[in-house]
């Protein structure tokens, strides 16, 4: 299962890329040095905007979620090589928890949704997200 944080995006995934980019590894850098001694180093890290647009191309094109007002849109299109992910999102005081399975290796297409144990018919999968300060347990199978 992938498990995602909504708080991070992760630019190195091994101790030898962390090494070489030289940056905290949840951060975008908006330059890579090219200069001999300096070649692959990173630097303006805190000074952009481009890690909060890596975020919401992760969210919104990745996993399909789309705030829009109080509803959520979820249409999640996903690696084939994902058996599934999780992720937590918070709106105002409510939590959302979102589980998503790929049991057969598709990628894209909501089969069934569960929110809070309640089978969601509508499609695409649209719903309201209460203020309420309540966890909701959203299960998605693609297929």
């Amino acid at each position: 299962m992938v498990k995602l944080q909504v708080t991070e995006t992760t630019c190195a995934r091994t101790r030898a890329e962390l090494r070489r980019y030289k940056v905290e590894p949840y951060v975008i850098a908006a330059d890579i040095y090219a200069a001999s001694h300096h070649v692959g180093d990173r630097g303006w890290t805190w000074y952009t905007g481009s890690a909060g647009w890596m975020q919401r191309a992760g969210l919104e094109s990745i996993l399909g979620i789309q705030g829009e007002g109080s509803s959520l849109h979820i249409d999640p299109c996903i690696s084939n090589s994902w058996p599934g992910l999780e992720i937590r999102l918070r709106r105002r005081s409510a939590q959302l928890h979102i589980k998503i399975e790929t049991p057969k290796g598709v990628t894209r297409g909501v089969a069934a949704a569960w929110m809070d144990g309640t089978l969601l018919t509508q499609r695409p999968l649209r719903f309201e997200l209460s203020d309420d300060r309540l966890t909701h347990e959203l299960s998605i199978t693609l297929g």
